[in-house]
């Protein structure tokens, strides 16, 4: 046996009409809308993770090492000749 509950939820206007509007292109309820929210939400709580003061840390990858000395104009105009 499947029990339903009853609740009131305070939703901005905004996103009420949003989700008044994509229940009708779905041709679903509002209350199935946003039970199936819940459920994600709540299946993969490392989404709602809040952003911290820590920096993230930027991508690194291997180059291949560097073709040449870019402070040494000779070989620098020769390497930029071949291409």
């Amino acid at each position: 046996m499947v029990f339903h509950m009853k609740t009131t939820l305070n939703i901005d206007e905004t996103v009420m009409r949003q989700l008044k509007e994509e229940a009708a292109r779905r041709g679903t309820t509002m209350s199935a809308l946003v039970e199936a929210g819940l459920r994600r939400i709540l299946a993969a709580p490392s989404l709602l993770k809040t952003e911290s003061n820590t920096p993230r840390q930027l991508p690194t990858w291997d180059s291949g090492g560097f073709r040449i000395d870019v402070a040494n104009r000779e070989e620098l105009y020769r390497l930029l000749d071949e291409e």
